[in-house]
């Protein structure tokens, strides 16, 4: 797994890391304040931070990618002919980000669902 990590790039999996953590904070907040009974409507509020933050680790995961493939089509461009399986494996790598946040992604989402089912039953 620390491998994937690396692979992927320390500085974007680093950030989408970041991006998870903050989602998990916020939920866990939500959490709490449903069940201290606070104002339904800016939990609503800081369950709406959840989804977006799912989102913005998504993007970023997306953005982790086209960077890794501009860089390796520039050094394709450079070294001229390249074998179809060094090319494979480079796309291979440069999706690491992409499905990292798209995992993210599903994991705010996850915790949004089930805290708008908390909210819903309140």
């Amino acid at each position: 797994m620390i491998d994937l990590f690396l692979m992927g790039g320390p500085l974007f999996m680093g950030m989408i890391t970041l991006i998870l953590l903050a989602g998990a904070a916020v939920a866990v907040k939500s959490l709490m304040s449903i069940l201290n009974g606070g104002d339904v409507e800016s939990i609503r509020k800081t369950i709406d931070y959840v989804r977006s933050i799912g989102l913005l680790a998504l993007v970023m995961g997306i953005l982790g990618q086209m960077i890794g493939l501009f860089s390796a089509f520039q050094a394709i461009e450079e070294m001229g002919s390249v074998s179809p399986a060094l090319l494979a494996g480079g796309l291979k790598v440069s999706a690491i980000t992409t499905i990292y946040g798209m995992i993210c992604f599903v994991l705010c989402y996850l915790f949004y669902f089930g805290l708008s089912l908390m909210i819903s039953k309140k």
